[in-house]
């Protein structure tokens, strides 16, 4: 795997991982790497400094906790995703029946949130549902 600093015409920098250079190539120019803040496609490689690995007892010392927001971006985004996973139920797969249902009256109304394949995502939107898409893949539960 390689990490990749990449940059978007906006000049919004972004880290992400790819399976070799070759792989990152091809994803960009199918258009399947966008920037996580505006969404821009026309992404390229920033200039990058190399990893330079110091010894165990330093390295330890020096890890940046991973689970903790990096940035005001991440702190927003981990706040949406608390208060979505606190206020709403998780309804995984069946999201798309259950709204529909909702929508329908054959459910009571309450918030939930889910997964939808993108052809019931957009069924649904063509056919007056409210959703909206999450910024974030859930978390997968059981209730």
């Amino acid at each position: 795997m390689i990490r990749y600093t990449l940059t978007c015409p906006d000049a919004h920098a972004f880290d992400s991982w790819f399976q070799s250079g070759a792989a990152f190539d091809t994803l960009v120019a199918a258009g399947h790497v966008a920037c996580p803040i505006c969404g821009a496609t026309a992404v390229s490689k920033a200039l990058m400094a190399p990893v330079v690995r110091a010894s165990r007892a330093v390295a330890d010392s020096a890890r940046p906790d991973l689970t903790a927001p990096q940035s005001d971006l991440e702190t927003a985004l981990a706040e949406l995703r608390r208060q979505v996973e606190d206020n709403s139920d998780y309804v995984g797969l069946n999201f798309a029946a259950e709204a529909r249902a909702m929508h329908d009256g054959d459910l009571p109304r309450r918030s939930i949130y889910g997964e939808a394949r993108g052809a019931e995502a957009q069924a649904l939107i063509e056919d007056g549902v409210p959703v909206a898409p999450l910024p974030f893949m859930p978390a997968r539960r059981t209730n």
